[in-house]
C-alpha cells in the first residue's frame, strides 16, 4: 500500500490551523484543485465531529467523502466514499501539533490505485505527492499572509 506523507511548519497556532484546514466550506480557497465544495451532514458529539463532504476538482470530477474531526487531540481522519475510483480506497490522517510558536502539520495518506485505471500507481504517488506539497504551501502562505481573518464557525 503507497504511503505519502508531508509536514509543513506554520506559524499560527495549532488550534487555528486545524480549524481552517478542516473548514471544508473554506476547501476552494485553500486548495487550487477544488471548484467547489459541500457539506452534505454535520454530526456533533462532544470533542468529535463527524462531516459527510462533496468535492469537485477542477477536471470535473466530483466524489463524496467523509471526515472525522477530533478537537482536542487535533486530529482528522478521512476517507473517500464514493466513487471510489480511481482508488480501491483512499484514507487521510492530518495531525496538527505545537511546535515553537506555531504548528506541525502532517497529512498523511494511504490509497491502492484501482487496477483499472490507466495510470500505474507509482504515477498516481508522484503526483500526488506533488500535489499535497503544493498544497501544504499555498496554506501556509495564506494562513501566515498578515491580511489573514480565521473565520470562526456560526
Amino acid at each position: 500500500m503507497p504511503r505519502i506523507q508531508h509536514r509543513i511548519h506554520v506559524d499560527r497556532p495549532p488550534v487555528t490551523v486545524f480549524e481552517v484546514t478542516n473548514d471544508i466550506d473554506r476547501w476552494t480557497e485553500l486548495f487550487d484543485a477544488y471548484l467547489h465544495s459541500e457539506v452534505l451532514t454535520r454530526e456533533e458529539s462532544g470533542r468529535f465531529s463527524k462531516l459527510t463532504f462533496r468535492l469537485r476538482n477542477a477536471e470535473g470530477f466530483d466524489w463524496r467523502s467523509w471526515r472525522i474531526l477530533d478537537h482536542e487531540e487535533l486530529v482528522a481522519i478521512s476517507a473517500r466514499e464514493e466513487p471510489l475510483f480511481p482508488f480501491l480506497y483512499m484514507h487521510l490522517r492530518w495531525t496538527y501539533r505545537p511546535e515553537g510558536a506555531g504548528t506541525s502539520m502532517t497529512w498523511t495518506q494511504d490509497f491502492e490505485v484501482d487496477p483499472a485505471h490507466s495510470i500505474s500507481e507509482a504515477d498516481m504517488k508522484d503526483r500526488m505527492d506533488e500535489h499535497g506539497r503544493k498544497n501544504q504551501r499555498r496554506i501556509k502562505a495564506i494562513l501566515e499572509a498578515s491580511d489573514f481573518v480565521a473565520r470562526r464557525p456560526a
